[in-house]
């Protein structure tokens, strides 16, 4: 089975979980436009609205039918869905890979459950092989980076690429992350960050992972 086929049995499984009637957040990435996708297909007009954590993601639910609105009309959310780089076995994530962190943040903020659909190939012991994505305002991109030095990490600007909200990325190399809870709080003390593409404070309630013809289910 292929990368995609197991990106789609989770993003499938993940339907088990979706209210009729509900608002559902709804993600950024290649595994949730397969979430998209089964969610239009599947459950056609199910859900009275989704709001969405990128332009991108909006723009396919669009075009699928799906209604999307603002977060500050909908308030709380039932579910948020979502995909990953890497999760380790406390559910802690690391996102944006995409660049959409800190919408993706703000819509598992505000969301009961957090679901977070992957291949099986995103389980690691230890967080920091994918490079950890922060998003950063433009002026602060140098001391953001001597800052993120210090931490023991490989800051690299994401060249060529501007967030949904106007901002760049850094890419940090190089981390073994231990300690995802501590680590998120020292960058987001870092003055002209955003947002850090660790997610520890909130972290996925249910983790979906598709093998092999099957999905592992995780919860915290």
């Amino acid at each position: 089975m292929n990368l995609e086929e197991k990106k789609k049995i989770a993003a499938e499984a993940a339907l088990e979980y979706v209210k009729p009637g509900s608002i559902i957040g709804v993600g950024t990435g290649s595994t949730v436009n397969h979430f998209i996708d089964f969610l239009a297909e599947k459950m056609p007009g199910d859900i009275e609205a989704a709001v969405s954590s990128s332009e991108a993601s909006t723009e396919r639910m669009q075009q699928c039918g799906i209604r999307v609105i603002e977060l500050n009309e909908a308030g709380r959310l039932s579910i948020y869905v979502d995909g990953a780089d890497e999760s380790n076995h406390k559910l802690h994530l690391i996102k944006g890979g995409g660049g959409a962190l800190t919408r993706e943040k703000i819509v598992a903020a505000a969301s009961d459950q957090f679901i977070c659909i992957a291949d099986e190939g995103k389980l690691v012991d230890t967080l920091g092989k994918f490079p950890l994505p922060i998003e950063v305002i433009p002026m602060a991109r140098n001391l953001v980076r001597l800052e993120l030095i210090k931490l023991g990490g490989s800051p690299k600007w994401r060249e060529d690429f501007v967030t949904d909200n106007g901002n760049i990325i850094l890419d940090i190399h190089g981390l073994a992350i231990e300690n995802a809870l501590e680590l998120e709080n020292q960058i987001n003390q870092i003055a002209g960050v955003v947002s850090v593409g660790l997610f520890a404070h909130r972290p996925a309630d249910v983790l979906i992972l598709g093998g092999e013809g099957s999905v592992q289910i995780i919860t915290a």
